[in-house]
């Protein structure tokens, strides 16, 4: 605990420090061996600030950032539009279906809850995109683990559409029968 940050965060006294020092000399067995690495200050939170400070876009703090970020976005939403058919499939879903839900929902609960599903399933299939593409860069060539990568990806939209029916059911069908 040689960071003050880390003793700020967590409230710890500088007496607090010495007296568990004093307990931990006694009952510490000599742990050289399995010590992790730190950086220069000692401190854990930025034991690895020297790998993220070699890119020179990591530098950027002001609106440059934000304005970067919001092009990269728009380029993985450009990359979804034109190379995910299933990604457009569940877009026309969501434009056919969330002003749906903004009309059908009585309160504002609901409609977060009717949007939000929907909502759910385009952030999971971004996902899964974004998965299929890694394994796919590493290689394509058949392997069983990249099979089972690309399955857990579709499964996990499997059950984000699954939450889609399971809301607008629970939401709107007691409405049919009262």
């Amino acid at each position: 605990m040689d960071c003050p940050a880390e003793r700020a965060r967590h409230g710890w006294r500088a007496s607090d420090l010495q007296a568990r020092a004093g307990k931990a000399e006694r009952s510490k067995p000599d742990t050289a061996a399995i010590r992790r690495p730190e950086n220069q200050t000692g401190c854990p939170d930025q034991r690895y600030s020297h790998i993220y400070m070699t890119n020179p876009l990591k530098g950027i703090t002001d609106i440059k950032r934000i304005i970067r970020a919001t092009a990269y976005s728009f380029a993985g939403f450009k990359a979804a539009i034109v190379g995910e058919a299933a990604f457009r499939q569940e877009l026309a879903l969501f434009v056919i279906l969330a002003p749906l839900g903004a009309w059908l929902g009585q309160t504002g609960i609901e409609r977060a809850l009717l949007i939000g599903s929907l909502m759910v399933v385009l952030i999971v299939e971004l996902l899964n995109s974004a998965v299929e593409a890694v394994v796919n860069r590493i290689s394509t060539e058949r392997h069983e683990l990249s099979g089972i990568a690309k399955d857990l990806g579709s499964a996990a939209v499997f059950v984000a559409l699954a939450l889609v029916g399971v809301v607008w059911a629970l939401l709107l069908v007691p409405r049919l029968f009262t």
